[in-house]
């Protein structure tokens, strides 16, 4: 039986550590939270579950430490994470920082250990990657489109955002690095999607983030992928998902089943980056 940690007590943290133990295969290693008192006081998790120091993860002999918190964590404990045991990165948007990736694949190839990237949104990532796999992956853009109080983002995206009130206003539109680190909290999708399309990466995968008060059911997803020419006419699909989601959320309600689905694939791969 696997044995699990959760970094983060947030809506998706809550989900997964309800479904680790009630889950015939899983057993819940530990639980970590920035305020300790959620996991004290109101959901009540027993006392040896509860880790209070994230440097202390080897000691709770988990085999896989499930990250739901925030970017911050990775750049903080990534490399230790993956000294300790396999590694799922629930915010890989904290990977648009090229010396961080570059760390944290050395450490896994160095302790053996997978450094694993849940698709979540994103529809049609093994397809991709196989692409990039061949080298036949030509181009690769992703559109995510949600209700203006959906995101979570600073600066002058949030200037563009609050000017989303009577029609959509597209906040960004063009790599994906770049876009990373001013929406870390919503553009996970994309940032899966340039793991996947490993031979476009960060620079060469488009992110378009749309604000669109219309939505206030959906968060919608469009994937489009280009591949090579053939009798002189390009490859092209392109994919649309809508995930129901209230006002205000951040991930829509189909995400939490599929980041536990993630969860369960997350293991026997070796040492190296995955897509789960």
């Amino acid at each position: 039986m696997r044995r699990i940690g959760i970094v983060g007590y947030g809506h998706l943290g809550q989900y997964l550590t309800q479904a680790i133990q009630e889950s015939n295969d899983l057993e819940l290693a530990f639980v970590w939270n920035r305020t300790m008192d959620l996991l004290t006081q109101e959901a009540k998790i027993p006392s040896d579950l509860v880790m209070r120091d994230l440097r202390q993860a080897s000691e709770y002999k988990p085999d896989l430490i499930v990250e739901v918190s925030h970017p911050s964590v990775t750049f903080k404990h990534g490399e230790y994470f993956l000294q300790v045991c396999d590694f799922m990165i629930g915010s890989p948007t904290a990977l648009a920082d090229p010396a961080l990736e570059a760390k944290l694949k050395a450490k896994a190839l160095e302790h053996g250990h997978g450094l694993y990237v849940p698709s979540g949104a994103l529809w049609g990532g093994e397809d991709i990657r196989k692409m990039a796999d061949r080298g036949t992956l030509k181009g690769l853009c992703v559109t995510m489109r949600k209700h203006p109080t959906s995101f979570k983002i600073d600066g002058q995206l949030r200037a563009l955002n609050e000017q989303a009130k009577d029609a959509s206003v597209t906040l960004y539109h063009g790599p994906v690095r770049a876009l990373c680190p001013l929406a870390p909290n919503n553009v996970n999708t994309m940032a899966a999607a340039a793991i996947a399309a490993h031979n476009l990466g960060f620079d060469g995968v488009q992110g378009r983030l749309i604000s669109d008060p219309s939505l206030s059911d959906w968060h919608v997803v469009e994937v489009s992928v280009e591949g090579p020419e053939m009798h002189g006419q390009r490859f092209k699909v392109d994919t649309i998902r809508r995930n129901p989601a209230a006002i205000g959320a951040v991930s829509g309600s189909a995400t939490y089943a599929s980041f536990f689905s993630s969860t369960l694939l997350a293991h026997g791969k070796g040492a190296g980056v995955f897509l789960c």
